[in-house]
């Protein structure tokens, strides 16, 4: 299908934040909670002006919350969200068989398919609480591994969906050469992803092309896959190509993983790329959760991002990530679906605190004096999202984007409580059920806790699943 009638079958094209008045009855501001906060958002999706002890005006919220990007989003994994969980001949079901699985089911995946399933995706987001994504995008090619005519078709597929669903969206083409350190070719199931140094620059270009399509906070970035997937002359070049803009990877997910990168390169993951790569505010690192003590305080130092997935990480058994050495240091981190197997902001926050009270066998383990577990899981997920998404929020204060979630002011137990209290009932005793109000760079995505285009992404989205329920 043309890309022009895949653009038209998805709806509306909302690229246009309308000037607007928010009144919250409170609000986490960038230096902490304020009453009767009202703002005042541009026609280019910034916060204009902030008034606290206001009347009412405009929509008016309970409590208002700077929404983060989710940083890490591989959208087409969300079409076998529960199909990985029985177990097969192999008494020791790891990553690795779960991997193979992921290979044969992105086999039936189209342009078309890709659409609906990352539109169903960024909505199921943003009724979740994040304004924003970091895609990282590594499904590039045909099934047989030849490229479309375009090389960035399904890069575009992603922005289309993105124009649809309002989603502020950080592009990030993943270059991916190689099944392992030992530069071995790309096994059957990695063949729609590989690409050489040169395709890879010009589906760069190509992709940016589509970006420049969406609202302008939209824009792109670049990933190399892993010490896996890459070399490290191949390292330089997505330094080149990126030219400033913000660089993702993923690093020391798996034992396996740290092992092979140790014997051929002769250093653990994190210990060689901080010593050989100019690792620095623009890198984020995703998941990092085999890292030694003194990897962690390095990493930390460096002043990247670390990029976690908690419910992912649970879910594959990749471990557990050691935030509060990390925390301690000044370290920032921020919070993915990655999978997208459950996508919940607040599910992926709570995670990641009970991971280390399981851990430590501890309570309230991120909690630092003024401000509680909840607030310091937040608020670090807001700003650490932003850097890694290379995007002007993460904080509700004048200048930055309009980010925003309401929470819902109906809910007997958040409206009655005031600041961290009520901050740690969404985190820690809530579900999706309680956001009533997401804007995207003022783009005001979901009302009453329904996205405006839910219907219709919901329909392509069951289009889609059936037409690869049938060709599985």
């Amino acid at each position: 299908m043309c890309q022009d009638m895949r653009k038209h079958n998805m709806g509306v094209n909302m690229k246009i934040a309308i000037p607007q008045t928010i009144w919250a009855r409170q609000a986490l501001l960038s230096d902490g909670w304020a009453q009767d906060v009202r703002l005042e958002i541009d026609s280019s999706g910034r916060i204009e002006s902030l008034t606290t002890g206001a009347e009412l005006a405009g929509t008016q919220v309970g409590t208002l919350l700077p929404a983060p990007v989710n940083l890490h989003s591989h959208a087409f994994q969300r079409a076998m969200a529960g199909l990985s969980e029985a177990r097969g001949p192999d008494p020791h079901d790891t990553f690795w068989t779960w991997r193979q699985l992921m290979f044969c089911f992105l086999e039936h995946i189209n342009p078309d398919d890709m659409q609906a399933i990352a539109a169903l995706v960024q909505m199921e987001m943003l009724e979740a609480g994040f304004a924003a994504v970091a895609e990282f995008h590594y499904l590039h090619h045909r099934p047989d591994g030849g490229s479309y005519d375009n090389l960035a078709e399904m890069a575009d597929s992603i922005c289309h969906a993105a124009s649809s669903t309002g989603i502020g969206l950080t592009l990030l083409p993943v270059l991916y050469r190689y099944g392992g350190c030992d530069r071995r070719p790309l096994a059957s199931g990695q063949r729609r992803f590989g690409n050489s140094p040169d395709n890879f620059a010009r589906l760069f270009e190509q992709a940016s092309a589509s970006v420049s399509n969406l609202p302008l906070d939209c824009q792109m970035g670049v990933a190399p896959h892993s010490l896996r997937a890459v070399q490290p002359e191949d390292l330089v070049i997505c330094q080149q190509i990126a030219a400033g803009r913000v660089i993702h990877m993923h690093l020391a997910e798996q034992l396996a993983e740290v092992d092979e990168v140790q014997q051929t390169l002769g250093a653990r993951p994190v210990e060689w790329l901080l010593a050989n790569a100019p690792v620095d505010e623009r890198w984020c690192l995703i998941h990092c959760t085999q890292t030694t003590p003194d990897e962690t305080l390095g990493l930390a130092r460096s002043g990247a991002v670390a990029g976690l997935c908690p419910i992912t990480e649970a879910s594959l058994g990749d471990g557990i990530f050691d935030a509060q050495r990390y925390l301690t240091a000044g370290g920032k981190f921020g919070i993915g679906s990655d999978s997208n197997i459950r996508i919940s902001l607040n599910e992926e926050l709570r995670s990641l605190e009970y991971s280390q009270r399981l851990r430590d066998h501890n309570r309230a383990i991120l909690a630092c004096p003024g401000q509680s577990s909840g607030n310091v899981l937040l608020t670090g997920a807001a700003t650490g999202g932003a850097q890694a998404a290379g995007r002007n929020a993460g904080a509700i204060r004048v200048g930055t984007l309009a980010d925003l979630v309401a929470l819902d002011d109906t809910d007997p137990d958040l409206s009655v409580r005031a600041g961290d209290p009520c901050l740690d009932t969404f985190v820690f005793s809530k579900d999706n059920a309680c956001i009533s109000h997401v804007w995207a760079a003022g783009r005001h995505v979901v009302v009453d806790g329904r996205h405006v285009n839910r219907d219709k992404i919901l329909v392509a989205y069951s289009a889609a699943m059936n037409r690869l329920r049938n060709a599985m």
